[in-house]
């Protein structure tokens, strides 16, 4: 069986990652399979253990940390995230295509761990900044301090898209998806 890709889907926070890939996922013919976060923050309404971040202690998250078991880890506003490199490798072993939903910093510790004809990166880019801190506000889960350091650290993490296979504007969310399903389709193919 050969091991699937591994697909980097990056980009500032509020720009609709999880909207567009539960778009994508939803095309079976590219057999992809979604990349759960570890995280120490607490769950959103509706968010549900297992499915949208495995949640987890401050311990266990430390854990994983000393044992070498994330691909990439960070911290934002007090808390942690992680992508759990055993999870990963087990998918990939069953030649499903991995997703990675991650921030701009854990991409840039995945691009040093994964090989570059294993993986493809896409960038999703805001169609503006105004654009984005609508839809950071329009999520009503942060306060106002919260979506200020959000914004900044878009404003930084935007200027990142040049390190990426690929940029995407989230202009539309169904033709952001399709076209990342294009590039996946053909970054398959290539293998």
């Amino acid at each position: 069986m050969k091991k699937g890709l591994l697909i980097i889907l990056s980009g500032p926070s509020g720009v609709g990652k999880g909207t567009v890939r539960k778009i994508v996922m939803r095309d079976k013919s590219l057999n992809l399979a979604y990349s759960i976060s570890m995280t120490t923050r607490e769950p959103r309404a509706k968010e549900k253990d297992g499915v949208d971040y495995f949640f987890v202690s401050n311990e266990v998250f430390e854990e994983n940390v000393a044992n070498g078991n994330l691909l990439e880890h960070a911290e934002f506003v007090g808390n942690k995230y992680g992508t759990p490199s055993d999870y990963v490798e087990k998918l990939r072993n069953e030649g499903k295509n991995v997703i990675l939903e991650i921030e701009v910093n854990g991409a840039k510790q995945v691009l040093t761990k994964i090989d570059k004809k294993d993986r493809v990166t896409i960038f999703l880019l805001p169609p503006s900044i105004e654009e984005l801190e609508s839809r950071i506000r329009h999520r009503r889960s942060e306060t106002e301090d919260i979506i200020q350091a959000r914004l900044e650290k878009a404003k930084r993490e935007m200027s990142e898209q040049n390190k990426y296979d690929y940029v995407v504007v989230n202009d539309t969310v169904n033709r952001a998806a399709s076209a990342i399903k294009s590039i996946i389709r053909r970054s398959i193919n290539r293998l």
